[in-house]
Formats: structure tokens, sequence, C-alpha cells
């Protein structure tokens, strides 16, 4: 890829209700949610969350972290322009090994973008 796509954070609860509209799937230790936004900004936006159910505010916090990193990471090459991703913890987020996390976000941002394409032939 020879352009850097540029990656903005998502803050604010209605733009995560509305990217919980689009597809999600969930791999290992996280979940992945697109949608497509259809306003003609390039960028990609991507947002991160933890629910109670992953454990107490340091877990959370650590889950987040991590999920940010991977996605910092990974979404360049693997992010579609024009699009939103919601990073979800899921229990075993915090102790995953790194490279198992790195794995389980890739095979889901694959398979995501995978979904997006047309049907080529």
């Amino acid at each position: 890829m020879t352009e850097q796509l540029t990656i903005a954070r998502m803050k604010v609860r209605p733009q995560f209700l509305a990217a919980a509209k689009g597809v999600s799937l969930a791999r290992g230790a996280v979940m992945v949610q697109i949608l497509p936004r259809n306003d003609g900004d390039p960028l990609v936006h991507a947002g991160f969350t933890a629910t109670r159910k992953v454990g107490g505010a340091v877990v959370r916090n650590r889950c987040k972290r991590r999920l940010r990193e991977a996605a910092r990471l990974l979404l360049p090459e693997l992010g579609r322009p024009g699009c939103d991703y919601v990073f979800v913890a899921r229990g075993g987020t915090a102790a995953r090994s790194w490279p198992r996390l790195l794995d389980d976000v890739k095979s889901a941002l694959i398979s995501l973008a995978a979904e997006r394409e047309p049907a080529k032939g």
C-alpha cells in the first residue's frame, strides 16, 4: 500500500450504536463490528469498548489498550477507507498472548473485508 490510511477515533456513544447496526464478527478474544459510512470521508474511524463482564476497570482498560495497539498495527493494512470499526473486548482479551490476539484481530478484519468485497466474475 503506497499511502498511509488515516485512522480517527470514535468517542461518542451514537457512533458506537450506529456501528453496532453493521456487520459483526467474533474471533477468539475479540469481536469486530464494521459499518460503511457512505459519506465520502476517506478516514477509517475506530472505537474500542469493553463491558463490565470482562472485569474491573483495570482489566477493561488493559483490554482496550491492547485492542488499540492491535488496531494501530493492522488497520492501515487491512482496514477499508470510509468505514467505522468497533473493537469489543471479550472474556480472554486481557490474558490472551499478544501473537494470538493479533491473529484474532487480523482474522476478523480479513473476514469482514471479504464479506464487503463484491463477487468477481
